[in-house]
């Protein structure tokens, strides 16, 4: 499952840019072109996943809120491989610097770590038994 969103890139982005970014076959449809954002989405998620899976239980549920947007630089970037400007060739360098700190544990991103241990809740349950209503005690009289 991709961590961002079509809505995540157009929110980030603008629609008129992500058109331009995927509707680049012979036949325009002048809109995004879903199956190549889609795509892009997927690769920059599994892109990411090769950071984590040494350090993180995958799949991350719930994702963390600084994911979607490393996710929406690593795929606008792919997106424009061969024709990235200068900002977003940053943006995607700095998603990059960004997992390389998490691959080594420098970051935590508020996850679960592989092998951690659940962490208990504080306070405990109890019971209370309370007073016993039948038994041998009730009967013969001894009950309080």
């Amino acid at each position: 499952m991709p961590y961002a969103t079509r809505q995540d890139m157009i929110d980030r982005f603008s629609e008129a840019e992500l058109v331009q970014l995927t509707d680049k076959g012979e036949i325009r449809a002048d809109r995004i072109v879903d199956a190549v954002l889609e795509r892009a989405l997927a690769d920059a998620s599994a892109e990411i996943d090769g950071y984590l899976a040494g350090r993180y239980v995958l799949p991350l549920d719930p994702v963390p809120a600084n994911l979607p947007l490393l996710c929406c630089d690593i795929a606008r970037y792919r997106l424009q491989i061969n024709e990235a400007g200068e900002a977003v060739k940053a943006r995607y360098d700095g998603a990059v610097k960004f997992l390389s700190k998490v691959a080594t544990g420098e970051i935590q991103i508020g996850a679960t770590a592989l092998g951690a241990k659940p962490v208990a809740a504080s306070g405990g349950v109890s019971f209370n038994t309370g007073q016993k209503s039948f038994g041998r005690e009730a009967f013969d009289g001894t009950a309080g």
